[in-house]
């Protein structure tokens, strides 16, 4: 799925809310730390080498992180100009180099800001083949797969007739870096220490000393929230997931499939604590096997509050590696994921304008963000392209710009969508193990045209509530009234947040 945020054994840009700690380099979170038990099953290194089967043995795996940077030499950012640049970005992940690139193909000068603007994006990134097509990026998946499966249980499987990919990081960076190269866009390497607002332009001061004037001024740093305010408590919902790209003796998933959801919990029955653990806050598999020896595995947590340790989800994988044979010879990664979803949008509209997670714009019920933002970049580029060039400069204020970017950003139509996502997660806080399968049994035998859209973010309200009707008279009697029971209210909830939220 979506790896909106990795770590390599440490959590960055998270808030402190329920344990999770906000930018912890080297150091751990005493409640995430892995502790380890002394399974008795094992993995297998080589022919005549074996390890206990734990988390720790797992983990004496991982190689060191090794950081690659793009070959490129970048336009640098000249300070001593002193010029007033038509829009800084702040975060050189894919929303901000989307926006930037189609920002300054308008001809607008365009300034991005980022510590390490040549590093290749960490995070891997699952998307459906069918979203990337529509953005013309079919070029920057490495791998697809024809369909995927989702696992309900040891007897229930759904076959998912929609191609799935795994985006080319290199390929998706250098193709936009390119891009934003060749339209004269600049960059400039540090870290944004604050923004100070003027009437016309902002004043974006950097770690270096150095200051950077913008009429607008664009947050693309995801979770960190660095600029974009909020006023409401942060209590997001957590998807926390740990993940390996493994070299395996062999493995039993069909290479032609990816494996979406696997809820399967038999690898559990001989550990009662974990099995007990799981059948209150479940987890799954997914897969996606690259050949009958490469394959990458991650354990996903879908959303909780709090978010499960680290050293749970391990746990739960190696148990489930060691039932289904997979005897892991080498990791090439590994990666420690944690994304906040739900939870308030941030004020609408303010001064600076955001996009991705910073902008509350992950799918409060999946965790995807990529392909939706990828899809917004375009709107707010075309907003702030409107509004800069429809006006005397001399006249130009800040906070009414912005208001109209952030007004495209988040119509009504979109807010509502989030709503009704917000209240399916929820509900799927809510479900415990065998709930969870009788929601998914009943989800995946929709209509493609509803759960593709679900998953994707292209249901609005009117569709949304003929989708929950859908998914009610799909679902069995007891999902019925699990339902019923655990989202009355949420429903309440969402019907009066929707009654109040009005243009």
């Amino acid at each position: 799925m979506d790896t909106l945020l990795k770590t390599h054994n440490k959590l960055e840009f998270l808030h402190p809310v329920h344990g999770f700690a906000d930018k912890i380099g080297s150091l751990k979170p005493q409640n995430l730390e892995p502790k380890f038990n002394s399974k008795k099953s094992h993995i297998k290194l080589s022919r005549n080498l074996y390890v206990k089967a734990n988390s720790s043995a797992l983990l004496e795996l991982v190689p060191e992180i090794k950081k690659e940077n793009l070959e490129l030499e970048l336009p640098m950012y000249d300070p001593s100009k002193g010029l007033t640049v038509d829009l800084a970005v702040v975060g050189g992940g894919p929303a901000g180099l989307a926006v930037a690139q189609q920002v300054s193909e308008a001809g607008l000068s365009v300034c991005s800001i980022d510590p390490y603007p040549k590093l290749i994006w960490p995070n891997n990134y699952g998307v459906w083949v069918d979203e990337f097509e529509a953005m013309d990026l079919l070029d920057c998946l490495d791998t697809t797969w024809s369909s995927a499966t989702v696992y309900i249980d040891e007897k229930a499987t759904k076959d998912l007739n929609r191609p799935y990919g795994r985006v080319n990081r290199k390929q998706l960076k250098s193709k936009m870096m390119q891009k934003c190269i060749s339209n004269g866009v600049k960059f400039h390497q540090a870290k944004v220490v604050k923004v100070i607002h003027e009437e016309s332009k902002s004043l974006i001061i950097c770690n270096d000393g150095v200051t950077i004037q913008a009429t607008i001024v664009l947050d693309a740093t995801g979770f960190s929230r660095t600029l974009v305010e909020y006023d409401k408590p942060y209590n997001p919902g957590y998807q926390v997931a740990y993940g390996i790209l493994a070299e395996v003796e062999e493995h039993p998933f069909d290479t032609n499939k990816m494996v979406f959801m696997d809820w399967r919990d038999s690898h559990l029955k001989n550990n009662k604590e974990l099995q007990d653990r799981n059948r209150k806050i479940p987890t799954f598999l997914y897969a996606m096997p690259f050949s009958s020896q490469r394959i990458f595995l991650e354990e996903t947590s879908l959303v909780a509050r709090p978010g499960l340790p680290f050293k749970d989800i391990q746990e739960r994988m190696v148990a489930r590696l060691s039932h289904l044979g997979i005897k892991v010879k080498s990791i090439e990664e590994d990666e420690h994921c944690v994304i906040p979803m739900g939870g308030p949008l941030p004020v609408l509209p303010q001064r600076v304008i955001g996009i991705g997670g910073t902008a509350g714009m992950v799918h409060p019920s999946t965790g995807y963000m990529v392909a939706r933002t990828l899809a917004a970049a375009p709107i707010v580029a075309n907003a702030i392209v409107k509004y800069l060039g429809c006006v005397d400069r001399s006249l130009l204020i800040g906070n009414e710009i912005s208001a109209e970017v952030w007004k495209d950003l988040w119509p009504i139509e979109r807010r509502r969508q989030r709503e009704f996502f917000c209240f399916g997660m929820d509900i799927l806080l809510k479900l415990d193990l065998e709930a969870t399968r009788r929601f998914f049994d009943a989800f995946f035998d929709l209509e493609p045209r509803y759960w593709h859209g679900f998953l994707s973010s292209r249901l609005f309200l009117p569709d949304l509530l003929l989708f929950g009707l859908s998914l009610f008279a799909n679902a069995s009697n007891t999902s019925r009234l699990e339902i019923m029971a655990k989202g009355t209210i949420p429903l309440v909830n969402m019907v009066n947040n929707l009654v109040q939220d009005r243009d």
